[in-house]
Formats: C-alpha cells, sequence, structure tokens
C-alpha cells in the first residue's frame, strides 16, 4: 500500500522571513547578505531553504517566529468585558471582539473592570512564558484612585505590600498626577495574580476608580481604541521570544 507524501513544508529562506513581516524579498536578501541570518545555528546563504515548521531561524540572534500557523493579536479590552472565550454567564466577552480566523487565548486575564491592553494568540509556550512569575515579564498600569496618595504609600508599593496569598511588590511605582480628590499612578508588575493591583492599593487604604493596563513586556497598548485589535509586528512578536528566554514555538491544538 502506497502511503500519501506529506505536505511539502521546506520554503526558500527569503519567503520565511518575508511572511514573518521582515519586510520585502530584497529587505530579506540584505539580511542574508549581512550575516544576521542563521538556520539552526549556521549563518544562512542566499537560496537556502528552510522547514518553518521545525528549523530555528534567526536574525541577529533573535528567534523568528515562522511557523505559518502561529498568530499575535493586541486588544483594548473594554471595561465590563470578561476575558475568556466561553462563559455563557457573562454579558460580553472577548470572544466578541477578537476578529474570525485561526482560533487564539488569552495570555493572562485582565478582571471584567479593568480596562487596556490584552495579548491573544495560539502559541502556547510563548503564553505560558509570559504568564509565569519565573521569566518576570513586565505589566505596566495607569491606575486611578480616590484621594492623594502619599510618598510614603507609593514606596510602600515597591517594597511590599502583605496580601492574603503572600506578598506583593511593584517593580516600579510613581505618581503620574495628583489632585485632592484623585491620583493617578503608573505601577510596574513582574507577576499577574488575581486583582493583584487592586488589592495592594486596597491593602494600603486606596480605592481603584480606574486601572488600565498600557505594557506587556516591549508591547505597548498605544493609540489603539477600545474594543479594537491589531497584529503584533515582526519587531514586537521577537522581542516577546527574546524576554520570555524562546527559541521555537508552534500553534497550540485544542
Amino acid at each position: 500500500m502506497v502511503r500519501p507524501r506529506a505536505p511539502e513544508t521546506v520554503e526558500r529562506l527569503q519567503k520565511t522571513l518575508a511572511r514573518a513581516g521582515y519586510g520585502s524579498r530584497r529587505g530579506v536578501e540584505e539580511l542574508i547578505r549581512a550575516g544576521r541570518v542563521q538556520i539552526g545555528g549556521r549563518t544562512a546563504e542566499l537560496g537556502d531553504r528552510a522547514d518553518p515548521r521545525r528549523d530555528q531561524i534567526t536574525v541577529d540572534g533573535v528567534p523568528v517566529p515562522a511557523h505559518p500557523g502561529l498568530r499575535y493579536l493586541a486588544l483594548n479590552k473594554p471595561a465590563g468585558v470578561t476575558t475568556t472565550l466561553r462563559d455563557r454567564h457573562a454579558q460580553r466577552s472577548v470572544a466578541e471582539l477578537v476578529p474570525p480566523g485561526p482560533r487564539m487565548f488569552p495570555v493572562g486575564r485582565l478582571d471584567r473592570e479593568s480596562e487596556g491592553l490584552l495579548l491573544l494568540t495560539n502559541d502556547g509556550d510563548l503564553a505560558h512564558r509570559l504568564q509565569h512569575p519565573r521569566y518576570g515579564v513586565e505589566r505596566e498600569y495607569l491606575v486611578e484612585v480616590e484621594g492623594v496618595v502619599p510618598a510614603t504609600a507609593v514606596r510602600r508599593l515597591t517594597r511590599g505590600v502583605a496580601l492574603e496569598d503572600g506578598p506583593a511588590r511593584a517593580v516600579r511605582a510613581s505618581v503620574v498626577e495628583s489632585g485632592r480628590a484623585r491620583t493617578a499612578l503608573s505601577i510596574v508588575m513582574a507577576e499577574g495574580r488575581k486583582r493583584e493591583v487592586r488589592r495592594m492599593l486596597l491593602a494600603l487604604g486606596f480605592s481603584v476608580r480606574r486601572l488600565v493596563r498600557t505594557r506587556i513586556g516591549p508591547v505597548r497598548l498605544g493609540a489603539l481604541k477600545p474594543g479594537k485589535t491589531r497584529l503584533l509586528t515582526a519587531d514586537e512578536i521577537a522581542e516577546l521570544y527574546r524576554v520570555a528566554g524562546l527559541h521555537r514555538a508552534a500553534p497550540t491544538v485544542r
């Protein structure tokens, strides 16, 4: 019995890099000529071919997300939307905001009343590392609280606040704007426990009026409007690979 041949996945390196967002075919050729591209640790040459599903391809030492099935998306989650794709009890979920295409999954969570940057991908290895405290990927928040926050309380955020599930500490914290009725804070965290920022501020006596996540690692919310999505750039994906210490990934099948 003759078995059917597996589909051919080897392709020209220029095509692989161009599809991954590293510029036009001509621009990619310049990267290869400059010796900046490697396949499996070997410096690539013009005319080389690679299997994007198996070969480790790097540019300037940074892994390239070359697998054609990988997808990466940024979403500005509005308040009142639940970070889930399937929940019959949720009035609104991120599922209604994600465009049609290969199924992706949220990287971590934002509680229902929080807003801002949420990443979605089918890259399970990357999602796991971005959420794991071991890799310390930073998350930055703009938080509005009631009242005046003194410098002593800001220092407490970085020195550590006792919570019921253990002490929590911000990497950095600063006052962005202050008035008699409200204070805006910038808070950077390196772990993502449930409602952690809200609980830290509440433990210090401050009620959160609004919380917006503005950055995850190298990816910033920028001018993305609430409820809208955009594809991550090749540079953003490469930087996520770098901060997560990831060498190669493939889509997660669920």
